[in-house]
């Protein structure tokens, strides 16, 4: 099973203490290997007398990074403040996940990336190419740019390795 990225539906206003109850769920019951990241997405905005703000981009909802396993659906689902998964039919059916071009879309608007850089992609990892001119194609990482979200990608063209930029959101872990 692999992590991916779920929608919670959460009480609106609330969804800064749901993420702090499911973080420290997931701690206390051992599941820091199921679930990963809860993200609150906000924006940066300006109000009328000139000062930043963050804004809640979807109020009433948080992202959750997880394996989807029998466990991590039962924490996730009984924590205090959550009431349900988005992309599930109810009647116990498990939630389908956010496709990585949508989890992109959401990250990369508030700073963040899909792929936790430190932790999961590292020089010489193979990954492959999932959007642009050489999807499909697999490589190995030369070199990674955490500054502006880019790297370097050996990929075999022609029978030759080429060098070529990709940005993070055109790649995943092979």
């Amino acid at each position: 099973m692999q992590k991916e990225w779920y929608v919670v539906n959460t009480y609106s206003g609330h969804e800064n203490k749901v993420k702090e109850k499911l973080e420290m769920r997931a701690s206390s019951m051992g599941m820091e290997d199921y679930i990963f990241r809860v993200v609150v997405p906000e924006e940066k905005v300006i109000d009328e007398k000139g000062k930043e703000k963050n804004k809640k981009m979807f109020p009433g909802y948080i992202l959750v990074e997880m394996i989807m396993s029998d466990e991590a659906w039962f924490i996730v689902r009984n924590t205090p403040g959550v009431t349900g998964f988005i992309g599930s039919s109810g009647k116990g059916a498990k939630p389908f996940p956010l496709t990585p071009a949508e989890v992109d879309k959401i990250l990369g608007s508030m700073g963040m990336s899909r792929l936790d850089i430190a932790n999961e992609i590292a020089i010489d990892d193979m990954v492959k190419v999932v959007d642009g001119p050489f999807a499909n194609m697999f490589g190995k990482i030369k070199s990674i740019d955490m500054a502006n979200a880019k790297l370097e990608v050996a990929l075999d063209l022609f029978g030759q390795e080429t060098i070529v930029e990709l940005a993070l959101s055109q790649i995943e872990k092979a």
